[in-house]
């Protein structure tokens, strides 16, 4: 039985029947299907094997089917009927064979798992609604299906399973009980903002998850001046776990909010400290861990805890020799204090020497909340410093050609050289894409030749001397030159924006290709970048070529078994006939 012939029906999916058998089945039996396929004599016992297990799958890849089978009890018991005259001929004809009637009883057991659910879904939702009504409105607990579907993935696309409910609860307050409560039920909690994780961090794995949704939490509140410790009074602003990320930008002003994503129009503050988002501005003052200064979240036994970093450097954590955090631990159900200590945490846990713009250990010395994808508390509410803006600032597009991407790489060491030795002038935003991220927005080059470039880099140069920063573009603009490449300034608010609006277009690569996120968690030094990039082309090469061997070779076997089995039909014809004639 080859793994690139569906004989599953209903599945439109990117399931291959080899993954939905083993989901379903096992492993083992995937092999004894393939034993068997060889013994086949009419097919009929497959078919409907391949048929029950297409019912299932497309019901339960379907919410949709799945409500309405639980609306209408005479449906559903037509299709166990149906399911179950298939088993009986099913196990019928796997007398005397001992692979077959292995394969029929986990058949039997799918199928009794699979009505089970039928039967104890609607007294466990009952049970929820109450107990999830008890923390928050009754109208904020979810089992339609249109909700389920469209909390079963983010942006990713990736879909296993659908969530067990979805509650959309009205302020904070209500998270802590409804923690509790999903404990006490023995079910999962995942927090979700806007969706638009490229990491799978909202993505169900089992049908127990409860998704719960913090769009309301949508607050955010006025920049206020707070003394920080040694850089004293500061700008700073407070936000809600489910306010848009854009928005909180928009309300900085005219401070800058550095934390700036791709998705900002969209994502939401508790997703940016619960991934420690970064974006444009992170190579100047880092990402979310760098800008937070004390955040709000739950943790898992349902009672709050409050982190807050104290003598902020209003820069980046590893600049520090050791990084200071109190956290404050109260109940989640009156309030009452529990505990609270400081947590004291070297500066080079976050970052290795020389990549100053990503976090190169993710666990960050235990540090809560941050960068944990809500597998360690639910972030509700976080506070951030607010940096002073530049008097000027220029965004310079470089346009690299060309095959090798060597004298790229030497150009991009260069210009951030360049730019840190450069005294007035500052690397505000540096932001680079490829070729795949290039074919993929469209992007529409402003250089005059013939071609795309194989790697676009958007810098953003900042300063309070205008003589300084036009003087420091136009050497960027040089070293681009001598790195097979083009260099364009936009000095305007208008054309700045356009330069950075391909950026915003960046998620399209979706379209292209799902695995793009490990190009996106790699931490590169920006002087192996080349190298790390070859590297990828050649990997992809190379599974290219062998997917492409392997399809070929399926296609060989296929035609072999199809010509050997029109042979045997036709000699089955050829003997008839004689037998006919003889009589």
């Amino acid at each position: 039985m080859s793994a690139n012939i569906r004989e599953i029906p209903y599945n439109y999916t990117s399931y291959s029947d080899r993954e939905i058998v083993k989901r379903f089945l096992g492993e083992e039996a995937w092999d004894d299907l393939n034993v068997l396929r060889g013994q086949r004599r009419t097919g009929r016992s497959a078919r409907m094997l391949f048929e029950v297990l297409g019912d299932v799958w497309v019901i339960e890849r379907n919410v949709f089917l799945k409500n309405d089978l639980l609306k209408h009890p005479k449906r559903l018991k037509q299709m166990r009927r149906r399911h179950q005259e298939r088993l009986q001929r099913i196990v019928s004809g796997a007398v005397d064979n001992p692979r077959a009637q292995k394969v029929a009883a986990c058949t039997e057991r799918v199928l009794e798992a699979f009505y089970t659910w039928f039967d104890e879904e609607p007294k466990k939702r009952r049970r929820a609604k109450r107990k999830f009504a008890g923390q928050t409105h009754a109208n904020n607990v979810h089992f339609d299906a249109y909700t389920l579907t469209h909390h079963a993935t983010d942006a990713t696309d990736w879909r296993s399973h659908h969530p067990f409910c979805v509650v959309t609860p009205d302020s904070p307050d209500e998270i802590p009980g409804l923690v509790r409560a999903v404990g006490e039920l023995g079910l999962i909690v995942i927090p979700r903002g806007g969706g638009t994780g490229l990491c799978g961090g909202s993505v169900p794995l089992s049908n127990n998850a409860v998704m719960i949704n913090v769009e309301k939490f949508d607050h955010i509140g006025r920049v206020e001046h707070r003394n920080i410790g040694e850089k004293g009074e500061v700008a700073t602003i407070t936000a809600q776990a489910g306010a848009v990320t854009g928005k909180v930008m928009e309300a900085s002003r005219p401070n800058v909010f550095a934390t700036d994503p791709t998705s900002l129009w969209a994502c939401t503050i508790g997703g940016n400290v619960a991934s420690n988002a970064g974006g444009k501005h992170a190579v100047l003052w880092g990402t979310c861990v760098d800008n937070l200064l004390s955040w709000k979240m739950v943790t898992p036994d349902g009672n709050w805890l409050e982190v807050e970093r104290l003598n902020h450097n209003m820069g980046k954590l590893h600049d520090e020799k050791e990084v200071t955090f109190r956290l404050a631990r109260t109940s989640g159900q009156d309030g009452s204090f529990i505990s609270e200590e400081t947590l004291n945490i070297p500066g080079s846990v976050f970052r290795r020497e020389g990549l100053g713009k990503d976090v190169t250990r993710k666990a960050m010395g235990g540090l809560p909340g941050i960068q944990k994808e809500g597998t360690d508390g639910f972030v509700t509410e976080a506070t951030f410093v607010l940096h002073r803006p530049y008097k000027v600032t220029r965004t310079v597009c470089c346009e690299f050609f060309g095959q090798k991407l060597d004298d790229a790489t030497q150009a991009l060491v260069g210009i951030k050289n360049h730019v840190d030795a450069t005294d007035g002038a500052f690397l505000e935003g540096f932001e680079h894409f490829d070729e795949k991220y290039v074919k993929a927005i469209d992007y529409v080059s402003k250089s005059t030749r013939r071609e795309r470039p194989r790697v676009v880099l958007l810098i953003d140069v900042s300063g309070d001397d205008e003589e300084v920063v036009a003087r420091t573009c136009a050497n960027i603009c040089r070293i681009t030159s001598q790195g097979s490449g083009e260099g364009f300034v936009a000095t305007s608010n208008t054309d700045r924006g356009r330069f950075w609006g391909d950026r915003g277009r960046m998620s399209a690569i979706a379209k292209h290709t799902r695995a793009f996120k490990m190009n996106e968690d790699v931490v590169i030094p920006l002087p192996r970048l080349s190298e790390y990039n070859d590297f990828v082309e050649h990997l992809n090469i190379q599974n290219s070529i062998a997917n492409k061997l392997d399809i070929i070779e399926g296609i060989g076997d296929y035609l072999t078994r199809t010509h050997e089995r029109l042979d045997s039909d036709d000699q089955m014809v050829r003997e008839e006939l004689n037998l006919e004639d003889d009589v």
